[in-house]
């Protein structure tokens, strides 16, 4: 295990973006991994690169730390799910009290394929964009269920894995903000015209916030993130003098 080495879950949105950004700003070498489970959203997948090939451009101070990028084929999750994600079934909330969108296991089995490649790749810190502030009621976002997660792969593998999840305590204006502050608005450009987290993969429309359909509670999270990320920038009027 090496204390400089992470591996970041990146899906080629917002979240994982600027989570991206926050390991190549700690970590002397940081390789990615994203995951194909049959994903309506699959576009967000073809931003993967564009997205990696911008920041290494634009970021030289991190070029040098960003590695190799993973890909996993995790189809067999769309196979056996049941949902708004996976299949074209429409985006409400469920009687179980969770919405459509949850796809069980989902960041179970991604947690445990980065620890696995972690593991080979001999890297000992993996950060994931789970979030409990602004999440859509998703368990496996929950900060007990990663800790829970961090302790499973350790005794499994008998590593010493640190989950790192930056986002944790966070909304989304405030993910917004944090891509400012590492990247200032040059890492905002980035993830306003090259990620994707609209569920039914719209890329035709451009909004302030980026591309999407605006409707889907994805677009609906971002958007206002967005908004009140901007209205915290809004210089407040001088004084009057007297």
């Amino acid at each position: 295990m090496n204390d400089d080495r992470a591996l970041v879950l990146f899906s080629g949105g917002q979240d994982s973006t600027t989570c991206l950004a926050w390991a190549l700003d700690l970590f002397e070498h940081v390789e990615t991994v994203g995951f194909d489970y049959g994903q309506r959203h699959v576009v967000e997948l073809d931003c993967r690169p564009n997205i990696r090939a911008k920041i290494e451009a634009e970021f030289p101070a991190w070029a040098p730390a960003l590695g190799e990028d993973h890909l996993i084929d995790l189809k067999v999750m769309g196979q056996i799910s049941d949902t708004a994600l996976t299949k074209e079934i429409e985006i409400e909330m469920g009687e179980n009290g969770l919405p459509t969108t949850f796809v069980p296991g989902r960041n179970l089995l991604f947690l445990t394929f980065a620890a696995a490649i972690a593991y080979r790749r001999g890297i000992k810190h993996i950060i994931g964009g789970m979030c409990e502030t602004d999440f859509s009621g998703y368990p496996d976002c929950r900060d007990d269920t990663v800790k829970a997660m961090q302790v499973a792969l350790n005794l499994g593998m008998d590593s010493r894995f640190v989950l790192h999840t930056p986002l944790m305590w966070i909304d989304k204006s405030d993910t917004w903000q944090l891509a400012s502050d590492l990247g200032d608005d040059a890492l905002v450009e980035i993830i306003i015209e090259d990620t994707h987290t609209c569920y039914v993969a719209d890329r035709t429309n451009r909004h302030s916030w980026g591309y999407g359909c605006g409707t889907c509670p994805a677009c609906e999270l971002r958007r206002n993130g967005h908004e009140n990320y901007r209205q915290r920038r809004v210089p407040l009027p001088a004084p009057d003098l007297v």
